[in-house]
């Protein structure tokens, strides 16, 4: 098989031409475990909310008419015909005439068009003598006011955080349609790599990129099925990777064999990228059988994550159903020179700080090893194949590796 050095650009361009992604179907979903799901339909509401008229202070149910020429020197005489605590029933209407005392969040008595608060009223057994005049609707919420019977509230292809799932809780809805969530299968290759719980020998290194690219995949809102540690065995890494492609939607290896040759053979079109003229990350291959991408990448930890975070991120958000979101950037000021690999899109490392001025400064990680630098880093920075360094106090852009900026 030739080996054809791509472009990072024709690299994603030649993987997006062969990403077809498959609509995985949809369930229901308990409340609790559809929580950072995605909505398979929109959810209408089943009833109102509120779903009565309800007071916003403590005071008196009263009809505003009966209020409107009021003062202090002559207050209107009121009849005090019962009391509505919250989450009691009114037991009567309100006449004209009458007033009902209530609370805060109490439903109002059929009648009702008003709530005159309590300090603007003084009560003489069940009389009351009312010193201010309200208007209609004051102090009061109708009934449908926030959510109307039959109103959209969540709409398809929404992400269920927790305001989403308050929202659907005060529907009264336990359960609701999703999409499925996508299989990743992940794999790591190597005689050299150790499972965990495992005694450590000589020439041995435990699991690091297996662990890191599922916690990636389930960001992108997939189930990560890890496969383990694989031998380099080739007859044992065929049979595996073939149980990965029949039984997942998108598969990960990575590793210090080469299984470009495997991943070739399992059906068409095979790999479709094979080198890519980056830095780190040059070997990564891609692999496309029956429509479902196989990303081989460097057994490098640092790069093997950076290589999922560029190009198979995306992949794996779309068959999730969401929508494709970049990494979040922040802009910075380089604390030192960052040089590029000639001919190559380069990708540096760094951490980031604040300087005695406050300006947020990216730092590079120099010579930390695979596995430091994957603890340090916060993000990294691009630098363009034209381009032959980044000075010092140079503005870049942060793309960042972390929910936030880490620890600054």
């Amino acid at each position: 098989m030739l080996r054809k050095l791509l472009t990072f650009e024709e690299a994603k361009r030649t993987i997006e031409a062969n990403f077809k992604p498959q609509f995985l179907g949809e369930e229901e979903a308990v409340l609790l475990e559809a929580a950072n799901r995605v909505l398979s339909q929109d959810v209408t509401s089943p009833i109102d909310i509120p779903g009565f008229n309800t007071s916003t202070v403590n005071g008196y149910a009263v009809r505003a008419e009966d209020t409107v020429i009021v003062s202090e020197d002559e207050p209107a005489n009121l009849k005090v015909a019962g009391v509505v605590g919250v989450g009691e029933q009114p037991k009567a209407v309100l006449a004209k005439g009458e007033a009902f005392e209530v609370a805060a969040g109490a439903v109002l008595p059929e009648g009702t068009n008003a709530v005159l608060p309590a300090e603007d009223a003084s009560r003489e057994d069940d009389t009351l003598l009312v010193y201010s005049s309200v208007v209609e609707g004051e102090n009061m919420v109708k009934r449908g006011s926030d959510i109307q019977k039959g109103a959209v509230v969540l709409k398809k292809g929404q992400v269920l955080g927790p305001a989403e799932i308050g929202a659907l809780a005060a529907l009264g809805l336990k359960q609701v349609g999703v999409l499925k969530i996508p299989m990743v299968a992940v794999l790591s290759v190597g005689s050299e790599v150790n499972e965990l719980g495992k005694s450590l020998s000589p020439g041995k290194a435990f699991d690091v990129n297996g662990y890191s690219l599922s916690t990636a995949v389930m960001e992108c809102g997939a189930k990560p099925v890890y496969f383990g540690a694989v031998a380099d065995d080739k007859s044992a890494v065929e049979r595996i990777l073939k149980t990965a492609v029949s039984s997942s939607d998108l598969v990960v290896v990575c590793g210090s064999m080469d299984v470009t040759e495997i991943a070739d053979s399992l059906g068409k079109p095979g790999i479709v990228v094979n080198t890519i003229a980056v830095k780190p990350g040059k070997n990564t291959a891609v692999a496309f059988v029956d429509g479902k991408p196989i990303f081989l990448l460097p057994s490098n930890p640092s790069a093997a994550l950076l290589m999922f975070q560029l190009l198979a991120r995306s992949l794996v958000q779309r068959l999730a159903g969401r929508p494709v979101a970049d990494l979040k950037a922040v802009t910075a000021y380089a604390g030192s020179k960052m040089f590029s690999a000639k001919g190559s899109r380069t990708f540096v490392l760094v951490k980031l700080l604040f300087d005695e001025q406050c300006r947020l400064i990216a730092e590079t990680i120099g010579a930390a090893g695979a596995v430091s630098a994957l603890a340090v880093a916060d993000g990294f920075v691009e630098i363009a194949e034209n381009e032959q360094f980044i000075d010092i106090d140079q503005e870049v852009t942060v793309r960042l590796l972390r929910g936030s900026a880490g620890r600054v």
